[in-house]
């Protein structure tokens, strides 16, 4: 599982950060990226990465502001130019089935797979299988923006083939049954409890995609024990007041939401397009002022999110 930031600026692109769109890599786990926003200019920056549009099966919109949704039309007609042709399932606030489907119809662009829309309300889960749930909470923006919570199932413990080797267990059909736990009897009357043989359950992950907010008690539900929060700072600390005026964070705000949440890592995004490179350390180390493990992520950075091995 990796996140890769496809766009960390804020409101209008700058010559070093894209507006807003990160990818959920989820290629070992279900062979798919889910795609988190998609501001203008998201399809050139997927060009830089390994990603290929028709991996993409879901898209995750946080809200209708233009640097959150700008580059869709344009996304979505790729990914049916590039061979494209499953389902994608296309997550938003109320009105984003309205802004795709009339950007495709005047622009008269036809895809080769159907979208399948889930407009959002008020929040609650929006997604379930026996691998992933996705939980979403409306957030504090003036206008509807949603957080996203991904939380991963746990993973069943891996059958040690090394050891059953070892003692001259031969493979075959009796890895499967040791494998779900059962107990068997070899040919030589040798009893052998599958249990013995499984090694520990791996506590599945929790990533936490917030849209733009102030700094809102859902964000603090949303972000819960999350291996990794991805929070916006458009502003520093000495600007809280015009933060809270445009219904934005602080680098102070994001930290506190990490301490609050007990959360494992904190990346910072949607950084203020006003920035050189000292002002986003700068907005880092504020940060790290009450909340140590923070890094302001860049445009094209991949961050890995390993299991968590002291919980399993």
């Amino acid at each position: 599982m990796e996140i890769q930031f496809l766009g960390t600026g804020a409101g209008v692109p700058a010559r070093h950060r894209n507006v807003s769109s990160i990818a959920l890599k989820l290629l070992d786990e279900i062979n798919a990226v889910w795609l988190f926003d998609c501001g203008e200019g998201t399809q050139l920056q997927i060009l830089k990465s390994n990603i290929r549009p028709r991996k993409i099966e879901k898209i995750f919109i946080t809200h209708l502001h233009g640097d959150h949704i700008f580059g869709l039309p344009g996304l979505l007609s790729s990914r049916s130019f590039q061979g494209g042709d499953e389902q994608l399932d296309l997550y938003g606030p109320v009105g984003i089935k309205q802004y795709v489907e009339t950007s495709l119809a005047v622009s008269k662009t036809r895809l080769s797979y159907p979208i399948v829309y889930h407009e959002i309300k008020e929040g609650g889960k929006v997604f379930g299988d026996a691998h992933f749930s996705v939980e979403c909470l409306p957030l504090d923006h003036g206008v509807l923006s949603f957080g996203y919570r991904i939380v991963e199932a746990d993973h069943e413990g891996e059958l040690q083939v090394e050891k059953l080797k070892e003692l001259g267990i031969p493979s075959g059909p009796i890895y499967g049954k040791l494998k779900r736990g059962e107990t068997v009897e070899l040919a030589d009357g040798q009893i052998v409890n599958g249990k013995d043989f499984v090694g520990q359950k791996k506590k599945g992950r929790i990533v936490t995609i917030l849209g733009d907010t102030r700094k809102t008690s859902n964000s603090v539900v949303l972000a819960k024990n999350a291996d990794v929060l991805v929070h916006e700072s458009t502003y520093n600390k000495e600007e809280a007041k015009m933060a809270r005026a445009h219904f934005h964070s602080t680098s102070h705000h994001a930290a506190e939401v990490a301490v609050e949440a007990m959360v494992k890592q904190l990346l910072l995004t949607h950084i203020s397009a006003r920035y050189l490179t000292k002002d986003v350390i700068k907005l880092e180390n504020e940060a790290k002022e009450l909340f140590p493990f923070v890094k302001a992520v860049k445009d094209m950075d991949i961050i890995d999110i390993p299991f968590n091995e002291s919980e399993n």
